[in-house]
Order: structure tokens, then C-alpha cells, then sequence
């Protein structure tokens, strides 16, 4: 019997997790991007531009599609070749129907800033032009004629992505009142997420057309800040300290239902991770 088969599209960080994971379990898995070179051993690479459909012209026929590019500008031209084009250009040149395509969104396509629950059918309005974009691609991959899944991150973090690290070191925190709820997933997670979801499909389980992914506990801002200050043994001296997103509580109900437990269930289990890996 011929290996299952994944192709990664935009493998970068999450992606190469993904594929190491999946290869783990006994897959065949390619890993698209410009280059090729920083892939790990195992996945096997694709050297492809997702804007350049001329690149994507010998792709090989899998059983499952992740579609998990980011945009390398941050602008709405950016976000728009990076999201709705490059998903657009991937699935005219596929050479065969895939079992399964899987979109890895954001759940910057919530409008809330309330501090209230927000779930897969809450309502999404969202007004930045990314979340507007990234609404408008996730219906893309659902109305493709391919049985599709639209993943929402919330807040990624992990090894590399030290943003958050080194406010504290600085002494800057967010405000205590009123209190901003954030919500985070670790880069482990979003792939063994994504895993679990892929295996789910090509083993003929159930998979929902939507999931929001976000570890256990959403915290307010200045909590997680206070705690990774005690961990790093330095003091809060800024709390003027602001974020982008709304407030709001991201609920994974439905994604744990499907029986998919954290590695890092909240933000302590993920940053002491992190933590040991810089001592």
C-alpha cells in the first residue's frame, strides 16, 4: 500500500513541525516554499512560489492539502497575495482533488472586545483589513469543492517569537484595569493540532468545517506578565503597554471534543519550556 500523503503549502515554522509529526506517524509529506533549504530532513521539498502559478506547475497529487503560508508583508496587498491569491493559484494547480484542504486562519477574524467567550459560531465582523481578508479566504478554501477545514490560531508564540518575553525584561506591562484578555497557543500545539486533524480526516472521522485553537486558559495580559516577571526575577516598572487585538475569551470546546490534548495547556506550561531552552 502506498504511504499517505500530505503537502504542506507555505512550510515554514508551524509547517515544519506539522511535517515532522506527520512523518512520525508514517506519512509521505512535502513542504512547499521559496526555499527549500532550511526544511528538515524528511519532508520532502517543493521549491514554489504560492503568488507565481508558473512555480506551481509539477505539484504532485496528495491525499491532504494544509494551506499554511503567512504573508510576508504586512499590508493589505501583502495579505491579500498571500491569503486569498496564493489559495487561489494552489488549488487551480493541483493536479488531482485532495481528501481533505485544511486552512490555517486566525482568530483575528473576531470582531468582540467585550472580555466575553467567542466560539466557532460566533459572529465575525471584523474591521482591519487583514481580519477582513482572512475572513474572505477562509470561505474561499470552504466553497473550493474540496471537503475543507478552517483552523483559527490565536496568539502563536514559542520558540523564536519573543515578543512578549521582552516587554517584560524591559519592565512594561499592560494595564491592570480594565483588564485585556489574551488568548495563545504554543508553535507545538498549532502543529500537533493541525496533526491530530489531518489524521482525523484520512482515518474517515469527522472533521468540522471550522475550529478555534487556543490552549485552555485565556489570561488577562498584565496576569501573564506578572508571572513571567516573577520568572525572570525582574520588576513591572510600565504598565502603559498596549496590544492590537480586542479582548476577548477564545473557546476550544469544540476542538477538544475531537479529543486533542495540549502539550501546553496554558501559557505557564509554554514559557517554562521556552524559559529552560534560553537558560
Amino acid at each position: 500500500m502506498p504511504k499517505q500523503s500530505v503537502l504542506i503549502a507555505g512550510c515554514g515554522d508551524v509547517g515544519c513541525q506539522l511535517g515532522l509529526n506527520l512523518i512520525s506517524h508514517g506519512l509521505e509529506v512535502y513542504g512547499l516554499r521559496r526555499n527549500i533549504n532550511q526544511l528538515p530532513d524528511g519532508i520532502q521539498g517543493i521549491s514554489a512560489d504560492l503568488a507565481d502559478p508558473a512555480s506551481l506547475a509539477a505539484l504532485p497529487a496528495t491525499d491532504i492539502v494544509v494551506y499554511a503560508s503567512a504573508a510576508s508583508k504586512h499590508d493589505e496587498a501583502g495579505y491579500k497575495q498571500a491569503y486569498v491569491e496564493g489559495l487561489s493559484n494552489l488549488l487551480a494547480a493541483l493536479p488531482a482533488k485532495p481528501k481533505h484542504l485544511f486552512f490555517t486562519s486566525s482568530s483575528g477574524v473576531y470582531h468582540q472586545n467585550d472580555s466575553d467567550w467567542v466560539d466557532e459560531d460566533s459572529p465575525t465582523k471584523p474591521t482591519s483589513f487583514s481580519g477582513q481578508i482572512m475572513l474572505q479566504a477562509e470561505q474561499a478554501a470552504l466553497n473550493s469543492g474540496v471537503p475543507a477545514t478552517v483552523v483559527r490560531f490565536t496568539g502563536i508564540y514559542g520558540p523564536g517569537r519573543n515578543h512578549l518575553l521582552n516587554q517584560v525584561r524591559s519592565g512594561r506591562s499592560a494595564l491592570e484595569s480594565p483588564a485585556l484578555f489574551s488568548n495563545r497557543i504554543h508553535r507545538d500545539d498549532c502543529a500537533g493540532v493541525l496533526a491530530h486533524l489531518v489524521q482525523r480526516a484520512l482515518s474517515g472521522q469527522p472533521v468540522d468545517p471550522i475550529y478555534l485553537a487556543s490552549d485552555d486558559e485565556p489570561a488577562p495580559l498584565h496576569e501573564v506578565s506578572a508571572w513571567l516577571a516573577e520568572q525572570l526575577g525582574v520588576e513591572i516598572t510600565d504598565r502603559s503597554a498596549t496590544r492590537r487585538a480586542g479582548s476577548k475569551m477564545c473557546s476550544n470546546r469544540r476542538l477538544r471534543a475531537t479529543g486533542y490534548n495540549f502539550r501546553y495547556p496554558s501559557y505557564r506550561e509554554g514559557y517554562r519550556a521556552i524559559l529552560a531552552e534560553l537558560d
